[in-house]
């Protein structure tokens, strides 16, 4: 049976790929966007465009429009300043099922078995339901996650984008006792890249779907040429979905991980205790290996399928 997930997202290049493929390999009870690669109403429009060329009727509904805390940050030097620069972009002609992402998913957690929420992109709208109503958390099957890294950041030296950008929220999550927390970090996630054999691949498909992610990822990679002179780019987040779909595709080690909020220099930090024989019981399972091979053919297969 395919798991019931709830993609909380902010859609970004690798957002509407995990989109995408989450409903290949998922029941996806709805679509929840948050600001993060982009402000909301440019996430929100890009779930809904996404979902518009993939045919898909999922609701989608609009999330919180800034983090708990902090001003809202963005980060158009990886996505562009809509979030999906690159392909000529079509007219939209799907709108909101709603604006109140955060009662979307408490309501649906509490009337529906085993769904496990997917957050790739900040963690806003999860922490914000976490706190409003906290018997969701024993309702989950669990929580899988695109964020951190135990090890470089990549939008400051110790935080990665989604930790860095809401951080008291990923703290929250962290924190919350969810019995089943998986963790996709940077760490993680460069080693499961685009490159352009890839690109190739989906330009010579036929259909909207493989023609428009082919001009996404022509954006995305050349971003990571010109700044790190690298030949791959890490597709992110379809991470997190393999680890609900694959997990046998990755390798978990169980740590306990927190978040730090505060520090000058560490904010946005994922600090993993890796310390033999410490006493802090292990709060998340951390995925530290990917068959990068087997699940790019996943990704390129369920892309292709909508040709």
């Amino acid at each position: 049976m395919a798991p019931k997930i709830i993609l909380d997202c902010d859609p970004g290049h690798d957002d509407a790929v995990a989109i995408l493929l989450a409903h290949r390999h998922c029941d996806v009870i709805g679509i929840t966007t948050v600001s993060g690669n982009a402000p909301l109403a440019y996430t929100t429009d890009n779930a809904l465009l996404v979902c518009q060329l993939g045919g898909l009727d999922t609701p989608v509904h609009a999330g919180a429009d800034r983090p708990l805390l902090l001003p809202p940050q963005h980060a158009p030097r990886a996505h562009g300043e809509t979030g999906l620069d690159g392909p000529p972009r079509p007219i939209l002609d799907r709108t909101v099922t709603g604006r109140d992402a955060v009662g979307f998913i408490i309501e649906t957690v509490r009337t529906t078995e085993d769904v496990w929420l997917v957050p790739i992109g900040p963690l806003t709208n999860v922490a914000l339901a976490i706190r409003q109503a906290p018997d969701i958390v024993e309702r989950l099957a669990g929580v899988s996650l695109m964020g951190g890294a135990i090890g470089p950041g990549n939008v400051t030296s110790t935080a990665e984008f989604n930790v860095w950008a809401d951080p008291h929220a990923a703290s929250i999550v962290y924190r919350s006792g969810v019995s089943v927390l998986r963790m996709a970090g940077l760490d993680l996630t460069h080693q499961f890249c685009v490159d352009q054999s890839t690109i190739d691949r989906l330009a010579s498909q036929p259909g909207a779907v493989p023609q428009f992610v082919a001009g996404l990822f022509d954006f995305y990679l050349a971003g990571y040429r010109e700044r790190a002179g690298l030949s791959a780019a890490p597709l992110h987040d379809p991470c997190a979905v393999l680890a609900v779909t694959h997990p046998e595709l990755l390798e978990f080690t169980a740590r306990h991980v927190d978040v730090e909020t505060t520090g000058a220099l560490t904010r946005g930090m994922t600090v993993a205790d890796e310390r033999p024989g410490t006493d802090a019981a292990p709060n998340c399972d951390v995925a530290s290996r990917i068959d990068a091979s087997e699940a790019m053919s996943l990704v390129v297969d369920a892309l292709c399928s909508y040709a």
